[in-house]
Parts: structure tokens; sequence; C-alpha cells
């Protein structure tokens, strides 16, 4: 016998019973239990400044593009 087996035989008379429900403490409906682990921004704004970085980045390379071709005529 395994010792996992052995384990589960010690506790054989409880190991299948239901959950024990609280009586003065009623379950948190699904719902709200999901919402606890929904994705947060832990970094308010952060999402912003990037996007302003690549804006700005995609302005600079579209003048230089600008300018390079001016130069080329």
């Amino acid at each position: 016998m395994s010792k996992v087996e052995r384990k589960i035989e010690q506790y054989s008379d409880i190991i299948n019973l239901p959950r024990p429900e609280p009586r003065c403490h009623p379950r948190m409906p699904i719902e709200k239990r999901a919402a606890q682990f929904a994705p947060f921004a832990a970094l308010t704004g952060y999402e912003d400044v990037v996007k302003e970085t690549i804006r700005k980045h995609e302005d600079e390379i579209e003048l230089r593009i600008f300018f390079n071709s001016d130069s080329d005529q």
C-alpha cells in the first residue's frame, strides 16, 4: 500500500462527506466570486502612456519618411 493510499484510508470516514455549509455566513454568489479574480489595472494610466509613446514614435517615423522622400526628388 502506498503512502497516498494509507492517507486516504485514514480519512475514509470523512473523505466523501459533503462540504459543510456555514449557518451564519452565506456563501458568496458565483458572479461575485468570479469578479474577485477579474483583471485590474495595477498601473493606472500605464496603458495611456504606452499609447502616447507609440503615437509619438509613429509621428516621428512619418516625418522621417516624408523628409527622406522629399530629399530624393
